[in-house]
C-alpha cells in the first residue's frame, strides 16, 4: 500500500518536544490522576492517526517488556488489560498467572515516528494482583508507593538522575553474535570527551541526544566516555519514579538508534576485559517545599546532616543491597579497582573508587552519588534500594564510618549470599519478593562458571561465558 494513503501520527522533533514537556510538567506538578486519565482518554479517542498505544512494564530484573493495544480497544477495555504473568521472569506461577496493566496516564510519552514507528504513543503501566492491588514483584509500582506515600505523609519528594554509561559496537546484535567471533569491534578508539564529528559514534551520540530531547529528557552534556567507543549521555533531574522510567527510556533509545545505523549499544558493565566497564552513577536527594534537604552551607561538604545520615546508613548496608546494585556476574567484573571501580565502602568529596561520592553542589544541585550502580540492574530496585536505606536503615556502629577500610564483594556468589543473610533486605523487598530475586540471581550465576576467563564447550559450539551467557540471561 503506497504510504500517502496511510494517515498516521508523526510529529516533528519540535512538536514532541513540547507535548512531551507538556506531559512531564503536569507529572512534576502532581496533577491529580484522575484528570490526567481523562485528558489522554480523550486525546486518544479524539486523535484519529493513532493506531496503536504502547504499554510498557518492566519483569522483577528489570527487564523491559512492550505491549501494543489497539487504540481502539484500549480507549474501550483500558482498566481490564490482563495478560500472563508466568510468562515473566519473577512474576506469577504458572497456575495462578492471570495479572492485570493499569495505566499510569502520567508517564505517557509521543515518541519519533522514524525511530519508534507512526500512530503510535507510549505508557508506562502498572501491574495489578488479582485482588485489585499493586502486585508486590513489580518494582515500578513499589516505588511509586513508597515515594506517593512519602510525599503525602512528610511532603518529601525523591529526586534523582543518572550517569548511564554504554559501549557502541560494530554490527547489529553484537551481543548476541560473540559467541561467533569472541571479539567486539570498537567503531572509535579516541577516548575521554574526544570524538571527531560525523564519526560514528559522534553519529550514534548526536542522534540517540536528539530522540531523547524530543521526548523531553531535558539532556545537559553528552560526551564519549574513557574506554574506546563509550559514551554518556546525561539529562536533568526528575522525581524517582519518572527518573527510573527515563533509564528504560534512555536505554531503549539507544539500542533502537544504534540498531538503525547497523551498530549495537551494549549496557554490559563489563563487555571488554583490559578497558573501564559501564557504571550508572546514581546521583540523588530530597526536597521539601522546593527546599532542597541534603544542602546545608554550614555542614562538612555544604551537606546537612539529613543528608551525612542518609549516606551512612547506604555505607551500613552497602553489602546487603549489593545485588540490587549489581545484579548480573558480569557486574562484579566492572568492580576492579584498576579501572576507576567504586567497589570501597567508603563516601569521599574526591575519591572515585568509593562507593558514594559527594560532588561539589549548591542550594538547588546538593546531592549524593551513589557510584557502585550497574546499569543492566532493575532502575526502580535500584531506586528503592538507595532512597529506602538512606532514610530508613540501620547506622552501624563502626569507628570513621565514611573512611573504615571495607570493600563490596568482587564475585555475586558474595553478594548473593549477604542479600540473602540480610535482615533489611527483607524489610526492603518482603520474604517472598526477596526469595524470587535472589533465586532467579543464583539460577543465573549457576550458568556460568566461577573463574574469570572460563570457557564454557558444548556440542557445537564453545564461548566465553563472561559475555554470551551473561547477555542471554540478564539483557535489558
Amino acid at each position: 500500500m503506497a504510504s500517502e494513503l496511510r494517515n498516521f501520527l508523526a510529529l516533528s522533533y519540535d512538536e514532541l518536544e513540547q507535548l512531551n514537556l507538556q506531559a512531564k510538567e503536569q507529572r512534576r506538578n502532581r496533577v491529580a490522576p484522575d484528570k490526567i486519565q481523562e485528558q489522554r482518554i480523550k486525546y486518544l479517542s479524539d486523535e484519529k492517526r493513532i493506531k496503536a498505544v504502547t504499554v510498557l512494564f518492566s519483569d522483577l530484573e528489570g527487564r523491559l517488556h512492550m505491549l501494543d493495544y489497539d487504540k481502539k480497544f484500549l480507549v474501550k477495555s483500558w482498566d481490564n488489560l490482563t495478560f500472563d504473568g508466568s510468562s515473566i521472569r519473577g512474576f506469577t506461577a504458572q497456575r495462578e498467572s492471570d495479572l492485570r496493566l493499569s495505566m499510569d496516564w502520567s508517564a505517557f510519552y509521543w515518541a519519533p515516528a522514524d525511530f519508534f514507528g507512526s500512530g503510535k504513543v507510549l505508557v508506562f503501566g502498572q501491574v495489578i494482583d488479582k485482588d485489585g492491588t499493586p502486585y508486590s514483584a513489580d518494582m515500578r509500582g513499589v516505588l511509586k508507593g513508597y515515594a506517593d506515600n512519602l510525599f503525602d505523609k512528610q511532603g518529601y519528594t525523591l529526586n534523582a538522575a543518572n550517569e548511564i554509561e554504554g559501549f557502541l559496537f560494530k554490527g547489529v546484535d553484537a551481543e548476541r553474535r560473540f559467541y561467533e567471533t569472541n571479539t567486539f569491534e570498537y567503531v572509535n578508539t579516541g577516548g575521554y570527551y574526544h570524538s571527531l564529528p560525523g564519526d560514528p559514534l559522534r553519529t550514534f551520540i548526536d542522534t540517540a541526544a536528539e530522540v531523547q530531547r524530543a521526548m523531553g529528557f531535558q539532556n545537559e552534556k553528552d560526551h564519549p566516555e574513557v574506554a574506546p567507543s563509550q559514551f554518556e549521555i546525561n539529562y536533568s533531574y526528575g522525581e524517582v519514579v519518572a527518573a527510573a522510567d527515563q533509564i528504560q527510556l534512555y536505554k531503549l533509545i539507544c539500542r533502537q538508534v544504534a540498531t538503525n545505523l547497523g551498530l549495537s549499544a551494549s549496557f554490559l558493565p563489563k563487555p571488554v576485559v583490559g578497558v573501564n566497564g559501564n557504571g550508572m552513577h546514581t546521583n540523588v536527594s530530597i526536597s521539601k517545599d522546593n527546599k532542597n534537604l541534603f544542602w546545608d552551607p554550614k555542614g562538612e561538604e555544604h551537606m546537612s546532616p539529613m543528608a551525612w545520615s542518609f549516606v551512612d546508613r547506604i555505607l551500613t548496608h552497602a553489602n546487603d543491597v549489593c545485588l540490587m546494585l549489581n545484579a548480573s556476574v558480569n557486574a562484579y567484573r566492572r568492580l576492579d579497582p584498576h579501572f576507576e571501580a567504586p567497589n570501597q565502602i567508603k563516601a569521599s568529596p574526591t575519591d572515585r573508587g568509593s562507593m558514594i561520592r559527594i560532588p561539589i553542589g549548591n542550594e538547588k544541585s546538593a546531592r549524593v552519588e551513589v557510584r557502585s550502580v550497574a546499569p543492566d540492574a532493575n532502575p526502580y530496585m535500584v531506586m528503592l534500594s538507595i532512597f529506602k536505606t538512606g532514610l530508613e536503615g540501620e547506622t552501624a556502629k563502626i569507628a570513621n564510618i565514611r573512611q573504615a577500610e571495607r570493600y563490596l564483594p568482587d564475585n555475586v556468589y558474595d553478594a548473593i549470599e549477604n542479600f540473602r543473610k540480610a535482615p533489611w533486605t527483607s524489610k526492603l523487598l518482603g520474604e517472598d519478593v526477596k526469595a524470587r530475586f535472589a533465586d532467579l540471581k543464583q539460577a543465573s550465576a549457576d550458568r556460568c562458571a566461577r573463574l574469570l576467563g572460563t570457557f564454557v564447550k558444548g556440542p557445537e559450539v564453545q564461548y566465553h561465558h563472561e559475555v554470551y551467557n551473561q547477555f542471554l540471561w540478564n539483557l535489558f
